[in-house]
């Protein structure tokens, strides 16, 4: 079983690339299971079940004929989405990236950026069409 790790936050156009882009693998869909993402940063009553970018990613793979998982967790976006990476044992985690300038990069931070630099695992990056 091939296991990716898809991280989502509330942008559904960066949700769908990312879905499309992993239904659209070489693998046999049958032989792929993909745990979808949200971490939030403070505690709230919200569910992931309510992201509507996690509902459509969740719904492009299903259609597809992927297995899927919902899960969520509150922290630092980096540190989570790494932890949740070695807790499935992802064979590739999936971010898309937020197009930023370089100085925006150093001022707010680069999530994909600090998970790319962190692991040694495979990043998929995908990006939405504007």
């Amino acid at each position: 079983m091939y296991e990716y790790l898809l991280t989502v936050d509330g942008d559904e156009a960066r949700a769908r690339a990312q879905a499309e882009t992993i239904a659209d693998q070489p693998e046999s869909a049958a032989n792929i299971h993909t745990t979808i993402l949200h971490v939030f940063t403070e505690n709230d009553e919200t569910s992931v079940q309510e992201i509507t970018a996690a509902t459509l990613a969740r719904d492009i793979l299903t259609d597809a004929g992927i297995a899927v998982d919902l899960d969520e967790t509150v922290g630092d976006p980096t540190t989570a989405i790494l932890e949740k990476a070695e807790q499935v044992d992802a064979n590739r985690i999936c971010v898309s990236g937020k197009k930023r300038t370089p100085t925006g990069k150093v001022i707010f931070g680069s999530v994909t950026q600090g998970i790319i630099l962190s692991t040694q695992r495979p990043v998929l990056v995908c990006s939405a069409d504007d």
